[in-house]
């Protein structure tokens, strides 16, 4: 597992945390932090070595980031849920590049068949903020929200000609602690570095790499463009070009088109991939020029009501000065990119002391950060996404319905389904499932495939394609719901409902089946249709949430 951050580090001794910090709050961000490390998923008992903190700490904290939707207790083990994802779709929103850019680093990797991606600056690493892939065998592409060091990517020269000369000391300070860059799990770490006693080895070698990365800054600043010939792992290679703020001219992220020496050395990306890049940033900074500002979201309300009455609720398993901390990052979003303390306490219904001391912990944890151009505001920063963004960026349906179908299925005693329709629209596929241990049950597995004009999952998204009118299509669409009697098996019932994505349209379906003799048909509708609704609702919230600003793929 990677080491600990400074800052963690030394809220963990107690060095250099400022009096008026929340320790809970710095403590559950450690959680939730190791956890994204970890891939999204440790037991207690890892999380307690992971993080050093008592087991009895570790429970309520696990406890209250349940209660809040950002972790799931499952068996053994504590797992991050999409609703971690809010903390992280608040940065991006604020920062408004992936909404403005998205769309064009798309076209660009379908156009030139390569992985595009987007970075912003993280101090001296970067961080990407969008991607858009390649499905390959030997696929090219990080996740969103992975942070890595600057000296090993192409966009690091190119915000490094931008660095002052204390950006470059905070950076050799870096190297100097951390030679193998295990603070990055997104790399590869670096070799063994020299014997400790072998001094002049070990000089040579930083010296190496400083000048190294001095050498491609320099040539970065001289040709407006940077290279990564293999700098991250043997065979990737990118070429990167900046696309600079309208208002102060200043690099805003970088564009990069990511491939492999297999298909472009790294000696003819400049002639190969170079010229269509340019084109595609000199459009992406036409964007940014006439963007119109932003019309401010929602923002949150009832927070500060809702966790005392968590806490009131769950006694001392629920940590209040946690929770309010979390929802204070939350207030920032689209529109509201920068906030000052009475906005924030505003936003969240917090009192102003609990707001500032949030605020304060967030900074000394590196999540928010003076405002630039805004006197006494604040503003998250790219560190936000280290809370569990990574790991939950490339998931998919399935994976996201699956605890709420295995959820249903013990909620009703009757297995639970979800399908997509084929692309020829004649069949339902079945994607994910939940089963039940009954002698007499359903058990269809996933992968199968059946007519879609005769299963309640098919009905219910036939009657959202607009496919040619149908009695059973018609009452599916009127009603929400399909409900098939023994039309595709003797004694099976079957009642589905849509799953809706961020736009209205139906990409899948839910559905729970049962024998007739177990469950009449008004039984079905009276007392499974609202569990069913319920749990649609469920992995409807969370395919919003993971695809605001990333794709999930439906199967």
């Amino acid at each position: 597992m990677p080491a600990m951050t400074a800052v963690e580090a030394g809220a963990r001794a107690g060095a250099g945390v400022p009096a008026e910090a929340v320790g809970p709050l710095v403590r559950g961000v450690g959680v939730l932090r190791r956890l994204a490390e970890a891939g999204g998923t440790l037991s207690p008992s890892a999380l307690e070595r992971a993080t050093g903190l008592a087991r009895s700490t570790v429970d309520r904290i696990t406890a209250t980031l349940a209660r809040m939707g950002y972790v799931r207790l499952d068996g053994r083990d504590v797992v991050l849920t999409p609703g971690v994802l809010e903390l992280g779709n608040a940065y991006l929103a604020a920062l408004r590049l992936p909404a403005l850019l998205g769309a064009r680093a798309d076209a660009l990797a379908d156009e030139l068949d390569e992985s595009v991606s987007l970075a912003v600056a993280d101090r001296d690493g970067i961080r990407f903020i969008h991607q858009a892939t390649r499905r390959r065998a030997l696929s090219v592409s990080f996740r969103i929200g992975d942070l890595l060091p600057a000296e090993r990517t192409a966009p690091g020269a190119l915000f490094a000609t931008e660095w002052t000369e204390r950006d470059w000391a905070r950076w050799r300070t870096r190297r100097a602690e951390d030679p193998r860059d295990t603070a990055f799990p997104a790399v590869p770490p670096r070799p063994e570095p020299a014997p400790a006693h072998d001094t002049a080895r070990t000089t040579d070698t930083a010296a190496a790499v400083e000048a190294a990365f001095a050498d491609r800054v320099g040539a970065a600043r001289r040709d407006g463009w940077a290279v990564d010939d293999q700098l991250i792992e043997p065979g990737l290679v990118a070429v990167s070009a900046p696309v600079r703020d309208p208002r102060t001219g200043r690099v805003a992220c970088v564009a990069s088109v990511v491939s492999h020496t297999s298909r472009h050395p790294a000696a003819e990306l400049p002639a190969a991939l170079l010229p269509r890049l340019r084109t595609a940033v000199a459009a992406m900074e036409a964007d940014l020029r006439t963007a119109p500002p932003p019309e401010p979201g929602p923002a949150p309300a009832g927070l500060a009501t809702w966790t005392t009455a968590s806490k009131q609720e769950l006694g001392r398993d629920f940590v209040e000065s946690l929770a309010r901390g979390l929802t204070v990052l939350t207030a920032f979003g689209e529109g509201r990119p920068a906030l000052s303390l009475t906005d924030v306490a505003r936003a969240t219904g917090l009192p102003r002391a609990t707001a500032r001391r949030a605020l304060l912990t967030h900074e000394y944890l590196g999540l928010v950060a003076a405002a630039p151009h805004e006197d006494r505001a604040f503003a998250l920063t790219p560190r936000v996404l280290d809370l569990g963004f990574p790991p939950l960026s490339r998931t998919t349906l399935p994976r996201l319905a699956e605890p709420h179908l295995r959820a249903l299925a013990d909620r009703v005693a009757e297995p639970a389904a979800l399908a997509v329709l084929t692309a020829d629209g004649t069949e339902i596929q079945y994607t994910a499932g939940a089963g039940t241990g009954g002698v007499l049950t359903v058990r269809i597995p996933v992968g199968a495939r059946l007519p879609a004009a005769a299963t309640s999952l098919g009905r219910v998204l036939l009657a959202d394609t607009g496919a040619p009118a149908a009695p059973e299509l018609a009452e599916a669409r009127a009603r929400g719901y399909a409900l098939v009697d023994e039309e595709l098996e003797s004694g099976l019932r079957s009642v589905a409902v849509p799953v809706r994505d961020r736009t209205g349209r139906a990409v899948a379906a839910v559905n729970v089946a049962t024998h007739a003799a177990r469950r009449s048909l008004e039984d079905c509708v009276e007392h499974l249709l609202p569990a069913l609704r319920a749990t649609a609702d469920d992995i409807q919230r969370d395919l919003h949430r993971a695809s605001r600003f990333t794709k999930v793929p439906t199967t």
